[in-house]
């Protein structure tokens, strides 16, 4: 019988087969868990395997590097287990026991036996990720323990193992381990959202409609935060612009809250793959009721909060509702409000709202968006296409706010007393029947337009002119005179029709003879038709 493959015999996946592999082992458990169950069980096996991957291959490479310096075995013995030579390498400390290649040995439990204790698989890996987190204090209270649970099958749980050990997580430069592993957990994420359906939105946001707020705000370096986190998104993509526009991704600062402890757990196995050291708070907890980061004042916000929240926790004396208290039944005022109190002096925020709190004004949220108009601290707004969002049906828009838009660091060109209106409803393309997305060039037109607008650095000169249809500068009187709607429909206009050159009474002539011939070729169709039928009689 040959040997049982090892991981580390295995050359490198393409990122294909990284998927496909993963896929397939989500498959194995779909018919005895639920989506979330499953969810939780299949990420936390993808960080244990990327984790200990990442150890083996830093272990090789610190090996070589001893043996090149001239130690001798007994030489590289006394320091190939050094922590400090993992961790400085951003590299986690993985306890022998917690070691993929000791899992994979004993993919099938260990067997009672004289003085050995008999143990399952899933008492294994929940003994693995207990180990992992005593010995790497970020990742305490973060990896799931329930393996061993009743409803999860320890024989699938084994065979899922062996599934798991022909696929490894290394490589070299651009195509390292974290970002192999970053790729797969992202495409997981948005596997699990779709299978959760609307539970899914909980947790995941589309990745074009959070590139839309990251190519806007354009966040190089400062203080990021994120009131409803999700599984980490806004600032994974933060990291992506950063490292895509040459910059270095430690030049920000990450906070966030997520008041779901499964998704709070979720966002720090995510930042804690792409090597961000996030200020998650020290547990999940509601954003209104307990602010983890009451003194916080980032340069940047992004946020995608859930939508019409009818059941939250309202104080009408709460210091955030300085330009009014939002309505008991809806939230959406009260998670603007919380946005803005935490921008600097100028800070700049990007936050994805339902459609309707453009002209809402039940419950006193018409005169909180005239006096957040009125402060000028609406910087842009975005109408985005329908279906982005497979959880929910509710079209969506882009708010940005920015407490200072007069010329400087943030936009050559002062635009204090103007917004601008993006109409995107006619972009993006199907994915399927369902869902659509964002292009690439869709999201550089709305970025472009903007920082044309605002006379940013990487508009590179472009010059800024309204365009019918799609985007128009309006002044706060005009706004005004439209009762403080932020619809951008309402400012664009229609797109230009492009005038081939016909006039206008030869077009009339030459359609309605058209129509006419059409009229004419109906009527004799209708004759063949009641012909053939009444042969068929």
């Amino acid at each position: 019988m040959p040997p049982r493959k090892r991981a580390t015999d295995t050359a490198p996946s393409t990122m294909k087969e990284l998927k496909d592999t993963l896929w397939k082992a989500a498959d194995k458990l779909r018919g005895s868990m639920d989506a979330s169950q499953y969810k939780d069980v299949i990420l936390g096996l993808v960080f244990l395997k990327y984790v200990s991957d990442a150890f083996d291959e830093r272990r090789r490479q610190l090996e070589a590097e001893l043996i090149a310096d001239g130690l001798d075995e007994e030489g590289v013995a006394s320091l190939i287990d050094d922590r400090d030579e993992y961790l400085g390498s951003t590299v986690f400390w993985v306890p022998e026991e917690a070691r993929w290649e000791y899992l994979a040995q004993h993919a099938k439990g260990i067997q009672e036996s004289a003085g050995v204790e008999g143990r399952t698989i899933g008492q294994l890996i929940d003994a693995a990720m207990r180990g992992l987190m005593d010995e790497n204090s970020t990742l305490a209270g973060t990896l799931p323990t329930m393996f061993n649970k009743d409803n999860l099958d320890q024989r699938r749980l084994g065979e899922l193992l062996d599934l798991f050990n022909d696929t490894r997580f290394t490589g070299d430069g651009a195509r390292r381990a974290r970002d192999l592993l970053g790729e797969v957990y992202e495409y997981f994420l948005e596997k699990f959202a779709r299978a959760e359906g609307k539970r899914g939105g909980e947790f995941y946001t589309p990745a074009g409609v959070v590139r839309v707020l990251v190519e806007v705000l354009e966040p190089y370096n400062g203080r990021v935060y994120d009131p409803c986190c999700g599984s980490g998104g806004m600032f994974v993509q933060a990291e992506k612009f950063i490292e895509h526009h040459g910059g270095n991704a430690t030049d920000i600062a990450v906070y966030g809250q997520e008041h779901n402890e499964r998704t709070w757990r979720m966002a720090k196995m995510n930042l804690a793959i792409h090597g961000i050291n996030a200020q998650l708070g020290d547990r999940w907890e509601d954003t209104f009721s307990q602010d983890k980061h009451p003194d916080l004042l980032a340069d940047y916000v992004m946020a995608n909060p859930p939508f019409n929240i009818k059941d939250w926790t309202r104080r009408e004396d709460d210091k955030r509702w300085k330009y009014g208290v939002p309505p008991v039944g809806n939230a959406n005022y009260a998670w603007i409000q919380h946005i803005i109190s935490k921008l600097a002096e100028k800070g700049s925020a990007g936050v994805v709202m339902a459609n309707g709190t453009m002209s809402s004004n039940s419950g006193g949220e018409g005169d909180i968006r005239a006096r957040l108009v009125e402060a000028d601290l609406v910087s842009c707004m975005v109408a985005l296409p329908t279906q982005l969002f497979r959880s929910t049906g509710i079209p969506v828009c882009t708010w940005f706010f920015a407490k200072d838009k007069s010329a400087g660091v943030k936009g050559s060109i002062d635009r204090r007393g103007q917004v601008l209106f993006i109409d995107a409803r006619n972009l993006g393309y199907m994915v399927d029947r369902a869902e659509r997305a964002l292009s690439d060039d869709d999201i550089a037109k709305i970025a472009g337009t903007f920082h044309a607008w605002r006379g940013t650095e990487s508009a590179k000169g472009a010059e800024y002119a309204d365009e019918p249809g799609f985007c128009y500068s309006a002044t706060l009187a005009e706004i005004k005179e439209a009762d403080y709607a932020l619809t951008p429909g309402r400012y664009v206009g229609a797109a230009a029709i492009e005038d081939d050159g016909e006039p206008i009474e030869e077009k009339i002539a030459r359609l309605t003879k058209e129509l006419y011939e059409q009229f004419d070729e109906s009527a004799r169709l209708q004759a063949v038709v009641r012909e053939q039928l009444g042969r068929v009689k």
